[in-house]
């Protein structure tokens, strides 16, 4: 049934139009890098913060506030970049290992977001006192998963 959806996809026109359009898919494709850049960045900040390697004459609050704007910023454009390149070769990432790694990883981002939200990252103001093993955890972990969807993302054009 999936695979059914993805080939109805496939061959929709506006899929046609990115994947065979001499433009639109490059375009999409070099936004989606940049914004990847974006969000990457400021969450490769705030995480050196948490972790307590870096940025350590400000505060843990100032970072997460000042870096969330510009954080959401590129993740809505990775998001809607993302979709629009995943619109344009269903068929291709069904059939991708790297692709379903990738969803795996993003699923596991959203269960680390609900676990260290109340504790970690809607907390700043406490960690400003001392930064907590939670919080290192945290920051630790967030790398690693986000780091494995860059890669695997990466990965998919290779599958």
């Amino acid at each position: 049934m999936l695979f059914s959806l993805c080939q109805w996809i496939q061959n929709t026109g506006f899929s046609i139009a990115v994947r065979e359009g001499a433009l639109l898919y490059p375009i999409i494709g070099g936004i989606h890098i940049l914004a990847i850049a974006l969000f990457g960045g400021m969450l490769l900040a705030a995480d050196v913060r948490l972790l307590g390697w870096g940025l350590m004459r400000r505060s843990v609050s100032d970072v997460v506030q000042q870096l969330r704007v510009w954080k959401y910023a590129g993740g809505v454009v990775v998001i809607v970049t993302g979709l629009l390149l995943a619109w344009a070769e269903p068929e291709k990432l069904y059939h991708s290992k790297a692709f379903w790694i990738k969803i795996a990883l993003l699923v596991a981002v959203g269960i680390h977001a609900a676990v260290f939200r109340s504790k970690v990252y809607r907390n700043t103001a406490q960690l400003d006192q001392a930064l907590t093993l939670r919080a290192k955890l945290a920051g630790f972990l967030s790398l690693l998963l986000w780091g494995g969807i860059i890669l695997s993302g990466r990965l998919i054009a290779f599958d």
